[in-house]
């Protein structure tokens, strides 16, 4: 049935990606995920998590998230109600896009979805209110491999469309090192993960 549609980012591997989407005057039809599909485009995942937060109002910023060491996860991204501005940061030692961030709109009404690779940090922030936000991991959660870093910055200079005053943020997402701070004792090494 729906092949898949992928366009390749300016970060090196991580790429986003549009099922077929089968729309008329009732809705709309998506196979939202096929292992088949994914395999035949060359995306071999063994995802074994999926994961489902809502957001109940715009300006939620949730990030940015990773996993260390053996516990790093690729995740495949979308949204199923609202919209996200996503943003992800290269964090792996020696690639070419380290350091490097990149923010992609996900909706409801674009269907689109991100691969997101092992060593990259993850957040969102909601451009609308009841952001249903799902997500597929490789890996499984270890709370002991959580970690973190700070959506604001500054060597990063992320351009989120919110005043960082008014993010609505977790106290620990409040408390993140910058990326700096944290690569000084954990590094990602590219190739490795």
């Amino acid at each position: 049935m729906g092949k898949l549609t992928i366009t390749e980012t300016n970060l090196k591997d991580v790429k986003l990606i549009e099922p077929a989407v089968f729309g008329d005057h009732r809705g709309f039809f998506t196979e939202s995920y096929s292992d088949q599909d994914f395999k035949e485009a060359g995306l071999a995942f063994d995802f074994i998590q999926d994961n489902h937060s809502l957001s109940t109002e715009p300006g939620v910023l949730r990030g940015l998230h990773f996993q260390k060491g053996e516990a790093a996860q690729t995740k495949l991204i979308r949204v199923v109600t609202g919209a996200v501005l996503d943003v992800i940061v290269d964090m792996r030692k020696g690639s070419p896009t380290y350091g490097k961030w990149e923010g992609y709109i996900l909706s409801a009404s674009n269907h689109r979805q991100l691969l997101v690779p092992r060593g990259f940090a993850h957040g969102f922030v909601t451009l609308t209110e009841n952001v249903n936000f799902l997500y597929k991991c490789d890996n499984y959660y270890d709370a002991a491999a959580d970690g973190g870093i700070a959506f604001d910055d500054p060597d990063l200079a992320i351009t989120w469309p919110i005043d960082h005053d008014k993010a609505i943020l977790s106290e620990k997402d409040k408390h993140h090192p910058t990326l700096k701070e944290f690569e000084a004792e954990n590094p990602f090494v590219y190739g490795e993960i």
